[in-house]
């Protein structure tokens, strides 16, 4: 029989109220024993008649059992479905139960388990229910004391939420500490972490004089990576206060670094459990972008102890009520730290290759769910990333001030609640005035919206229009779509100056600068300039102001004109973008019809004018120099045929390094003589961006410039310049890069997660037999396919971003992710789940992988004890269309 799903239309209130909780931690070897005290309250609000306490439970052995002090008898509850079910209770009740579990075995990291010897807990969104019998639900919030009893020579350190109470030692060498949360909270919020960890502690002071004690705790040898996790929490903690007044509201921050963990981090009360590879970081082992990430990950789940703990969701259905909005929050907060430029198009393109691939995947949803299996398979790009795209659409559309008053309407109403998509979207409404019903789409509808634009210019009155018409595609349960709101920032250039030109719509007594932003309401729409001299060229969807995709009928001219003139860096970008997908899908014609394939010349001037651009960023110049990616090229190209796809672009970016390779070099070579003493200064990090950037195009020219690479690597004093060589020869000759590869081994043998980008580089190398050196790394002593950071790092890597590897023509690559899922099945499926959509979209391939991925899924479902995570994902997959 099939896993039920759960709709959100079935949401009913709670028939019981936890008012507080009691939980005492006795953590053994094997046996964990967890004891509960909970005051529980009938929901007079939903039904003033009894009704049945269920509480959920998993994998958890019930010791015993007391209501008011009394042991219930067997015929007085039942132990049923993973639920615990008493027939009987009184209006007000006092509930004791005693569990037991067994953290060693727990290899799925839900609940209490054991990574690198260190207790730690997941609770989200159901991982509670794993420890003790609780009303695991995110619309119950309680207050928790916590305490967690253990050996003190092995466990010296005992954490839990809230702030520290009470602490002793026993007789018998073991000891305890007793934490207090004072904030109601709901149960996927606890936390528990204990161990033998190193301390780092610094102290932060809010803005109303407010001493709050940070501490973060790391295995002993990791003590010294932590300093740029510090700094950047130092500067998440004083962001929020400046531009969202919010102030943080315990006595201690705290966060610990575990080595097993299925996502990047958890927010839990003033404890934040954290993937180590988003802690740790120092410049001999980390590069720039993981200093990044960090930044990005630390500032985020920072950023919910509002937007998640104080305000939470009422169900899961709302979860990107907390995410979408804390992504926007922590990208915002990148933007100040960094260049809001190339933070944006590095937002966009993670987007497009990850949720545009899910809008159109069989798993494609709203970012405000109506259904769900499990519901660990919605903690995707939809909810995530486009979640934060609603939110930036509502900031674009309101404004700053506007979106600030809203926010803090939110948290005057809700503060303490658990509530939904809607109330946010009442209080942005209510706080500035702006109708947001028709905006509310964007919570229900699935989908990527798409703009087709055209335009007319009348020479005699100086008139332009533009006609914007906006469509949807159907989607899986969707295949009628109501009109978006979308706001569409635009801009207008003299083709003549390369000038911005005065915006002023029909009817308007004055302009309204030189960019503006357009609400597109209806299916079709025509928007008419005035006092417009000449035919310009337009500047469309300016910053992304909106999650579309845009077809407007630029000639590769006009695209080559807007990358040398357009002022708005995302347009910019998106230009030359265009440009290169325009002439890779030329090639790609000619090579399915057995042409000579030449290069577009627009392109080698577009490239031509951005080398002789001065005073530009660097970081933005490299991203213009960067051709589109095989995976996002697949978007755009459908149906996709990896072969062709790859020779075409190989072809475009070895000819550019070919024809610019004397500038490319010179290039290389000036920013090579500034390396100095490493700094995660701006401009460094830009310097090292565009000096891999030409390294990668060099190395397209055989061994010509080979030792370049060697050289950056052998005399690399930071892991980007080390880890960029070691690509660039990875990708050009496995063979001959194996030296480097057993150097790199051999020097990071012992850092688990250096060892993680070595398994990776190997996995993305786009050579068609990669797949025999996968299967040899599986084998590896540094792999263990319990880790999930392994299992990203090898399996994940080569399924997600290596297409010519991957897609091979005999489907071996397509058996190989087979097998890892099959057997992650049984030991975490939330990471088997996660595999499994390399396999989703097969419909958009040609023939034969349409078949060969099918046949895959096929033998996928028809495993004998297919988890819930695992056959939700197949059966949509499978499902006709």
């Amino acid at each position: 029989m099939p896993p039920l799903k759960k709709l959100r239309k079935d949401y009913q209130l709670p028939d019981y109220l936890v008012d507080s909780v009691k939980l005492h931690f006795d953590l053994g070897d094997q046996t964990t024993v967890v004891s509960s005290k909970i005051e529980v309250s009938r929901n007079l609000s939903k039904n003033h008649q009894p009704q049945p306490l269920v509480l959920d439970g998993e994998q958890i052995e019930l010791l015993s059992l007391q209501l008011d002090g009394r042991e219930l008898g067997n015929e007085e509850y039942q132990v049923k479905d993973e639920q615990l079910i008493i027939h009987t209770v009184p209006e007000r009740f006092s509930l004791q139960i005693k569990t037991r579990l067994d953290p060693s075995k727990n290899t799925d990291f839900t609940g209490l388990y054991l990574s690198s010897g260190t207790y730690c807990t997941q609770c989200e969104p159901h991982g509670f229910r794993r420890m003790t019998y609780f009303v695991d639900r995110p619309d119950v919030m309680t207050v928790f004391t916590t305490t967690v009893l253990a050996d003190k020579k092995r466990y010296p350190v005992l954490l839990s939420n809230g702030n520290p109470q009470e602490r002793g030692d026993l007789n018998d060498g073991r000891h305890w500490v007793t934490w207090h949360d004072p904030f109601k909270k709901p149960s996927y919020l606890f936390a528990l972490v204990a161990g033998d960890l190193a301390q780092i502690a610094d102290r932060y002071t809010t803005g109303s004089g407010h001493q709050v004690a940070l501490e973060i705790y790391v295995e002993h040898e990791n003590r010294e990576k932590c300093d740029h996790a510090m700094r950047s929490l130092k500067n998440a903690m004083a962001w929020d206060e400046k531009v969202f007044g919010l102030e943080y509201d315990l006595d201690i921050y705290m966060i610990v670094a575990v080595n097993d963990f299925n996502m990047g981090a958890m927010e839990n009360k003033g404890l934040n459990v954290f993937n180590s590879k988003f802690v740790l970081a120092k410049p001999e082992t980390a590069t720039d972008t993981d200093f990044n990430r960090i930044e990005g990950v630390i500032a985020h789940e920072y950023f919910h102890n509002w937007t998640g703990n104080r305000v939470t969701c009422r169900d899961w259905f709302q979860l990107s009520l907390k995410e979408g909005l804390t992504v926007f929050r922590d990208q915002e907060f990148s933007s100040d730290m960094g260049s809001r430029a190339v933070t944006r198009i590095n937002e966009v393109k993670n987007l497009r290759i990850r949720q545009f691939s899910e809008d159109s995947s069989p798993m494609a949803h709203p970012i405000r769910p109506d259904s769900y299996i499990e519901m660990n398979n919605f903690y995707t790009a939809t909810v995530y990333n486009k979640g934060a795209e609603v939110i930036r659409m509502m900031h674009t559309l309101l404004g700053a001030d506007n979106f600030r008053k809203g926010m803090d309407l939110y948290f005057q109403r809700h503060d303490g609640q658990a509530v939904t998509c809607d109330d946010f979207v009442s209080a942005m409404q209510d706080a500035s005035g702006y109708d947001l019903e028709q905006f509310k789409f964007w919570y229900s509808q699935a989908g990527t919206p798409e703009l087709q634009v055209s335009s007319e210019y009348d020479s005699e009155k100086q008139h332009f229009k533009l006609f914007v018409e906006q469509s949807c595609p159907s989607t899986p349960e969707q295949a009628v779509k109501q009109p978006f709101l979308i706001p569409f920032n635009i801009g207008l250039i003299n083709p003549a100056s390369g000038k911005e030109l005065d915006l002023q719509l029909v009817g308007e007594n004055n302009s309204s600068g030189t960019s503006r932003v357009l609400s597109i309401t209806q299916p079709k729409e025509c928007f008419e300039f005035v006092n417009i001299p000449e035919k310009p060229m337009p500047s469309l969807l300016r910053s992304f102001s909106a999650p579309v995709k845009l077809d407007y009928p630029y000639t590769n001219d006009e695209l080559g004109f807007l990358v040398a003139h357009d002022p708005d860096s995302f347009a910019c970008w998106e230009a030359s973008q265009c440009l290169s997908i325009n002439i890779i899908k030329q090639l790609i014609t000619d090579a399915q019809a057995g042409k000579d394939l030449h290069i577009d010349e627009v392109l080698m001037a577009a490239y031509n004018k951005l080398l002789k651009l001065e005073n530009i960023d660097k970081a933005l110049l490299a991203q213009l120099l960067e051709l589109p990616s095989e995976t996002y090229i697949a978007e755009c190209i459908q149906p996709i045929e990896v072969n062709v796809i790859h020779q075409a672009r190989d072809f475009l970016q070895t000819k550019l390094a070919s024809r610019l390779e004397n500038k490319f070099l010179e290039n290389y070579q000036s920013l090579a003589k500034e390396r100095g003493e490493y700094r995660l200064s701006r401009e460094d990090i830009a310097t090292r961006l565009l000096k891999s950037g030409y390294l990668k195009y060099l190395l397209k020219l055989g061994n010509n410039h080979r030792l370049l690479a060697i050289k950056q690597y052998n005399t690399a004093n930071n892991m980007t310049d080390q880890l960029a060589a070691l690509n660039v020869l990875v990708d050009n000759g496995l063979e001959q890069a194996m030296s480097q590869l057993e150097h790199f081994y051999q020097q990071w043998q012992h850092d688990p997660l250096v060892i993680d980008k070595w398994f990776g580089i190997q996995a993305i190398a786009p050579h068609k037999d990669i797949l025999y050196r996968v299967q040899a790394l599986v084998k590896h002593e540094a792999f263990n396919i319990k880790n999930p950071n392994k299992v990203y790092a090898l399996i994940g890597s080569f399924s997600v971003n290596n297409p010519i590897g991957f897609h091979r023509y005999d489907g071996a690559g397509y058996q190989f992710l087979g097998d890892i899922v099959l057997e992650l099945n049984s030991i975490n499926p939330m990471i088997a789940a996660r595999l499994v959509r390399g396999l989703i979209n097969w419909r958009k391939f040609v023939q034969p992988h349409q078949d060969l991925m099918k046949d895959q899924l096929e033998r996928i479902a028809n495993h004998g004890k297919l988890c819930k995570d695992v056959y939700e994902i197949v059966s949509k997959s499978l499902k006709a269309d």
